[in-house]
């Protein structure tokens, strides 16, 4: 009994410790030689991307010609649509990668941060009004988590600036039931779709590419075996039980058949 005791014991030692390798996050952080972020993070812009841009300044009469009016939704060489939290009109990327703009005409964005764009129009808008303030910011940066998460969904981001760490916050964080070896990031890179494959256990996530996300990626979260088989054990008892409620049925119908209740 007692060498039963310490076996049992032992094991439920052998186990935690296993799950516990599962489940922790950055497991070698203490021993990693992460880089210096020498640069930041910034978001290019995409077709289909829509984007609120703000021309104001000294003069508010002479600013008001770049701006889009609510009046001009009838003229279709603008591709925009309302914003109600401003009241202005977001502009819509179009497939070429362009918007047009008022008085500047069509503008190729695609590919240009956020700053080279503000920097882009204040130099053009500079030459006739004075002390131009360009805000541009994106009004669509959605990222989409699926899978073993307590909250799935598709989230607007606030920042441009947003890692996996953060996404994953937003939608409630891993379940214990998920791998954090095998998460699966998908992003659409020059019209194809190319994917990753992230371990939260390593923290060599903190120096790839893929650490901070762009507009429109997707996440998925695939279960750890434990959860698979779990569904799988299920999936068969109900089967069972379904199969021998179905045998029995059929033995009853036969058997009344046969002995038909007078």
């Amino acid at each position: 009994m007692k060498k039963f005791i310490y076996l049992f014991v032992l094991a439920s030692f052998v186990m935690s410790c296993a799950s516990t390798k599962d489940i922790v996050y950055f497991q070698d952080i203490e021993k990693a030689q992460l880089s210096e972020l020498t640069t930041e993070y910034e978001a290019v812009i995409k077709k289909d991307d829509r984007l609120s841009i703000l021309v104001s300044g000294p003069d508010k009469t002479v600013c008001a010609p770049y701006n889009l009016t609510l009046g001009e939704m009838g003229n279709s060489s603008y591709s925009a649509n309302i914003n109600p939290e401003t009241a202005t009109l977001s502009y819509l990327v179009d497939g070429e990668g362009n918007i047009t703009f008022p008085i500047l005409g069509i503008i190729h964005v695609e590919g240009m941060t956020r700053r080279q764009l503000t920097d882009y129009l204040t130099e053009k808008i500079g030459v006739d009004v004075k002390d131009p303030i360009v805000t541009v910011s994106f009004k669509n940066y959605k990222i989409t988590v699926l899978g073993e998460v307590r909250n799935p969904g598709t989230y607007t981001m606030d920042s441009e600036k947003n890692n996996i760490l953060q996404a994953l916050g937003r939608a409630g964080d891993l379940n214990l039931t998920a791998r954090r070896d095998g998460i699966l990031l998908l992003r659409e890179v020059d019209g194809k779709i190319v994917h990753h494959t992230i371990d939260l256990r390593n923290s060599d996530i903190l120096d790839s590419p893929y650490f901070y996300l762009q507009q429109n990626d997707v996440i998925y979260v695939p279960a750890n075996a434990s959860r698979v088989a779990a569904a799988n054990t299920a999936t068969g008892i109900w089967s069972v039980i379904l199969s021998s409620i179905t045998t029995i049925i059929a033995v009853i119908s036969a058997y009344l058949s046969i002995n038909p209740i007078k």
